[in-house]
């Protein structure tokens, strides 16, 4: 086997496969018309839930399209056709609106249960690559998928219709998701669990250090003992503040090894001498992904925290923000 000449014709059946894709789902472009919108209209008037169906590929397919919708603001969930005719139909309600996948359109499974759907006389809309389908015309509203070829060199595989439905079912989702107005807010309250979540979501007063834990010493403070706080509390810094609990600076690590070439006495030497007075602080308020932007920007490695009053409330660190998952 020659390897080199192995690869080449690897590189151009994975470019040929792309580019049949990439057609597929330009041509989607004649789909976005009055049934599209008739099917936007269907989901946002619904007062249940979009339940999707779908078999074999389109039923992987429909489970990531109702899992999209179920998380840009328009509640759905995904029912196996062969399942819901032996007792999960009863999951969909007169409310609700269904979403069949089918690129024949004659899928047994789904057509079987055409009748009981009709019968709850909940609107029914389809994605098929045949208009003339049994399930397209039983629909309300059909969204043709319809592909001019499939990737797979057989025309066997569904590669190109799949794709076509999925980049469907994104347009619709995101659709929706424009017209209700759904922000980011509203999308992390769906994500807690994740990443995404959490940068959205976490306060910096959810993982500042408070109270006790915050090293603090007065500007009459020697070096010494705000040594002696800093390793106290373990935190690599000291906030310098005055009676009111308002901050005057800051000292860190950083500052003792930049002082201590001073040859300096730090059992008479102020703190207030040395302390940073160009400190930077972030409202307890603000969002932590903020206070790892200004670590970012500054270039430093924590921020004291104080309330709208600049009152000292707390003090967060890099570490605070890798162990919440922000970082």
């Amino acid at each position: 086997m020659n390897l080199q000449k192995e690869a080449v014709k690897l590189k151009a059946l994975g470019l040929a496969v792309l580019e049949t894709e990439a057609q597929a789902v330009i041509a989607l472009k004649r789909c976005i018309n009055e049934d599209f919108v008739s099917a936007c209209e269907y989901i946002l008037t619904c007062q249940g839930r979009v339940v999707v169906l779908g078999m074999g590929k389109s039923g992987h397919i429909g489970s990531k399209i109702a899992a999209t919708l179920a998380s840009t603001g328009s509640p759905a969930f995904f029912v196996h056709p062969g399942e819901a005719s032996h007792g999960d139909l009863g999951m969909i309600t007169n409310k609700d609106v269904v979403l069949a996948l089918s690129n024949s359109g004659e899928t047994l499974e789904i057509l079987t249960i055409l009748p009981l759907i009709k019968r709850l006389a909940v609107p029914l809309i389809s994605f098929t690559g045949n208009p003339q389908s049994t399930l397209a015309k039983a629909a309300e509203v059909n969204i043709d998928v319809s592909v001019e070829k499939e990737a797979c060199p057989l025309g066997l595989a569904p590669t190109a219709s799949t794709t076509a439905a999925l980049a469907m079912g994104d347009a619709l989702a995101i659709a929706l998701l424009e017209t209700r107005g759904f922000s980011a807010n509203d999308f992390a309250l769906s994500h807690p669990g994740g990443q995404l979540g959490r940068r959205l979501l976490l306060l910096t007063s959810d993982i500042m250090h408070t109270a006790q834990e915050i090293p603090q010493v007065f500007p009459t403070a020697t070096l010494s003992e705000a040594l002696v706080e800093m390793t106290q509390k373990g935190l690599g810094s000291t906030a310098v503040i005055d009676n009111e609990l308002h901050v005057l600076g800051i000292f860190t690590d950083g500052d003792l090894r930049r002082v201590l070439d001073k040859q300096i006495d730090i059992h008479s030497t102020l703190i207030s001498d040395l302390m940073t007075k160009q400190y930077k602080t972030i409202h307890s308020d603000s969002l932590a992904v903020d206070a790892l932007s200004a670590m970012q920007t500054h270039k430093i490695n924590v921020l004291l925290v104080t309330n709208k009053q600049k009152i000292l409330v707390g003090i967060i660190q890099m570490h605070d923000l890798l162990r919440a998952g922000v970082v």
